[in-house]
């Protein structure tokens, strides 16, 4: 039997696994995109379909890190600016439309930090989008529904919970800036 597109990219992103370079995040990028060309009818993603579930662990890999969630969406659902600390992460979306800006922060003379937008794209079906350590983007669902792939380097809710390098922000008096924890 011939292995599921889910193990030929886990096969994949194994094969080729090291440090962060240009490299590697096309390549990465790449297996991607060739998981959401996945038929319906291979049991994982027709059961992602029919559950849509609002996250799902896919693959942890025990040797390397790397994580693999599904997320379905509903439209409107909004997560605001954040990072993912020292983490890569790729979002890949299977069917639906997800707006997804970018930041960039800036401190001023006193020391205030806030968010200037940098930019806005809507990905569709079959898109993906790469962000390193230390971009700052948040999303937004477009369409009825979504169903995205998410990619990461390592166990965010380590990166957020334990060891706290993920930066969240909130809109205060018209800017973004650092929320509280």
């Amino acid at each position: 039997m011939p292995p599921t597109s889910l193990q030929t990219f886990i096969d994949q992103v194994r094969s080729d696994w090291g440090p962060l370079t240009s490299e590697r995040v096309a390549a990465r990028r790449e297996h991607l995109l060739a998981l959401l060309r996945a038929a319906p009818s291979e049991t994982w993603l027709g059961g992602l379909l029919s559950r849509a579930p609002a996250s799902e662990e896919l693959h942890r890999d025990p040797d390397f890190g790397f994580v693999l969630l599904a997320h379905a969406e509903q439209a409107g659902l909004y997560r605001p600016p954040h990072d993912h600390g020292r983490s890569s992460v790729i979002y890949a979306i299977q069917h639906g439309e997800i707006e997804m800006r970018t930041y960039g922060r800036i401190e001023d003379a006193d020391g205030r930090v806030r968010l200037v937008q940098r930019d806005s794209r809507v990905i569709r079906a079959g898109g993906a989008e790469v962000y390193l350590p230390g971009d700052i983007h948040d999303t937004r669902c477009l369409s009825h529904s979504a169903l995205l792939f998410r990619f990461t380097e390592r166990d965010l809710k380590v990166e957020d919970r334990l060891e706290h390098r993920v930066t969240r922000y909130a809109e205060h008096d018209g800017d973004w800036a650092p929320a509280s924890r």
